[in-house]
């Protein structure tokens, strides 16, 4: 049975109000504020007796002996699971959400619609916003096209099964004709057409070993060989993570000190802990892991809350990260309806 269901309505209320107060205040909560913030129809007393008995389930702790209490970790799960709704973004939040996502995203342009979404999130929640940008590994290649640009220069036109187009520049020895450009895009196009760019990093040797009968070009199929893990690694952003303002997250009390400031400036520096983070979300729908829920141990002080989206092949997440004081219900309306509308910008 879940921890929620074991609770009895007046424990669910007063934990509530608890919740929230803190969420609100940034500080403890005792029997008398909460006496007086939220009409429960019970005095002081029986509230303090009540979050006497919600402290010993391991939901309110004392942070020391005279204050009020805080929640713990498992009272938000609770919370989350079990005593708060969703709440869906105002006319005023949608209406900025679409102003900061349509201007000025030229069309396909995946990295700005999702730079700007970590921005405004970060913005209307006041934490940091973060998305993983497309994972573009399983896209199967349709067609690849070669184009000489210069001398020695190769424009590459990547064809995705998803119905998405990424081009790259190859260096290539000045002396290789353009009929040697084209047979070898025959070549590749045989050979590499209907499988997922991570097959084509992993078995490119093999899959072009003797492919070219003729030698007449081997020494630009060499180059491809050789530089397989770049040509064929086609994420939108090598570091994987978008990320809003970190000065909005910043001014939160919970930053106040300067071991927890280091903290949060390690992570927006050193991207490759959220980049994993972001990485082991649920490839469908919501997703909120709050403080040691969360597998890295220096996230153990924060909550991540993430929505996924999809279009064709391409996929990844969007959400804000914070301190495990939020107010949940208005942040998980808030990052589902900006996944939904990045879906369809993308779209």
């Amino acid at each position: 049975m879940k921890e929620g269901a074991r609770l009895t309505e007046r424990e669910r209320k007063v934990l509530e109000a608890v919740i929230q107060t803190h969420i609100e205040t940034a500080g403890p909560a005792g029997s008398q504020t909460v006496a007086r913030r939220y009409p429960l129809g019970l005095s002081p007393a029986s509230i303090r007796q009540t979050m006497s008995d919600l402290e010993a389930r391991g939901l309110l702790y004392h942070p020391h002996a005279s204050a009020g209490r805080i929640p713990t970790e498992a009272a938000y799960r609770v919370y989350v699971n079990d005593l708060t709704l969703p709440s869906p973004p105002s006319v005023a939040e949608q209406r900025a959400l679409r102003k900061e996502l349509r201007e000025g995203v030229e069309r396909s342009a995946i990295e700005e619609i999702l730079h700007r979404a970590a921005q405004v999130l970060g913005v209307l929640t006041q934490e940091l916003g973060v998305a993983a940008t497309p994972t573009l590994d399983e896209v199967v290649l349709d067609r690849l096209d070669l184009v000489h640009i210069t001398t020695d220069r190769l424009l590459l036109v990547f064809h995705l099964h998803s119905g998405a187009m990424r081009t790259i520049f190859v260096q290539i020895p000045a002396h290789v004709a353009a009929s040697t450009v084209e047979h070898v895009a025959r070549i590749l196009n045989e050979r590499l057409a209907g499988l997922t760019l991570r097959e084509i990093r992993g078995t490119l040797g093999e899959r072009l070993r003797d492919a070219d009968g003729s030698g007449k070009g081997t020494e630009l199929l060499n180059i491809f060989i050789a530089e397989s893990e770049e040509i064929f690694d086609l994420s939108v952003e090598r570091e994987g993570v978008v990320l809003g303002d970190p000065e909005l997250l910043a001014n939160q009390p919970e930053f106040a000190s300067n071991e927890r400031m280091r903290g949060l400036l390690t992570l927006t520096e050193r991207r490759g802990v959220l980049k994993d983070a972001l990485a082991s979300r649920p490839v469908e729908g919501l997703s909120i892991t709050i403080g040691t829920e969360n597998p890295d141990p220096r996230l153990a002080e924060f909550t991540l809350v993430t929505s996924s989206y999809r279009f064709g092949d391409l996929s990844g997440v969007i959400g804000v990260i914070g301190p495990t004081r939020m107010p949940y219900e208005k942040i998980i309306g808030l990052v589902q309806h900006t996944s939904l509308l990045v879906e369809g910008l993308i779209e």
